[in-house]
């Protein structure tokens, strides 16, 4: 009869522990991923970014140069990327450069359902952080630029806090000059910018560009700041 009795007030205590478990992990459910574009800010801070999305063309290159005039930078990392070429993105991050998540295979993902996105990005985070140590979280960047609301719910919901977009596009891929892509990231530097580049061998005229670019830049008074140091101020996305 003791036994009997006290089945139920078990039971009841049992309840109670897993509501109490799960009660935390609801509250604490990640929100939608913060679209950035730019950081708001009067300081003269501006972020040069890459993406690493099929070849290690122009890695090497731009490592060197950036490495010769002291600035680091983010990554924006493929999985496939990062399989197919460890070394080089290993290079990345010992150099001390950021990495961020690109996706795994560079697909459009306002094309995807929400469990294939998580697929993409778990895949190419395990990618990354086989070549290199390190894990690509908080900052996810999206193949074409391509977002919507579900993207950056789903993106929130798989830890990616940030999506970084950018404020200026060299459309260096296209094979456009070097001086044309210095002259345009020049032109349009504006405190808390963030600039698009590649590092495939199509986007011929980067290494190229970077010297004057860093110099330019220098001399109208910015400092070049990583994608973490930018987001010291408050990230918007304008």
């Amino acid at each position: 009869m003791t036994t009997i009795r006290k089945t139920p007030t078990v039971l009841v205590a049992l309840c109670l522990v897993v509501l109490n478990l799960m009660l935390p992990i609801t509250a604490m459910a990640a929100g939608p991923s913060i679209l950035v574009s730019r950081a708001t800010t009067s300081t003269k801070v501006i972020a040069l970014t890459f993406d690493f999305g099929s070849d290690a063309g122009n890695v090497n290159r731009i490592l060197q140069i950036l490495a010769d005039r002291g600035v680091k930078s983010t990554f924006f990392s493929t999985g496939s990327a990062a399989a197919n070429y460890p070394a080089a993105l290993a290079s990345v991050v010992a150099q001390g450069h950021e990495i961020g998540n690109h996706s795994y295979s560079h697909p459009y993902f306002t094309q995807l359902t929400p469990a294939q996105m998580s697929d993409e990005l778990s895949r190419a985070a395990t990618a990354i952080r086989n070549a290199t140590g390190q894990a690509p979280k908080p900052y996810f960047r999206p193949p074409y630029g391509a977002f919507n609301s579900s993207v950056l719910t789903a993106v929130g919901d798989a830890g990616y806090t940030h999506t970084i977009m950018w404020t200026i596009d060299t459309v260096d891929w296209q094979g456009v000059t070097s001086t044309s892509i210095r002259d345009k990231v020049l032109a349009n530097a504006t405190p808390g910018s963030i600039v698009l580049m590649h590092v495939g061998g199509g986007a011929t005229g980067t290494p190229d560009a970077l010297p004057g670019m860093i110099d330019g830049l220098r001399a109208d008074g910015y400092r070049l700041v990583t994608i973490s140091e930018l987001l010291g101020s408050t990230p918007t996305s304008q």
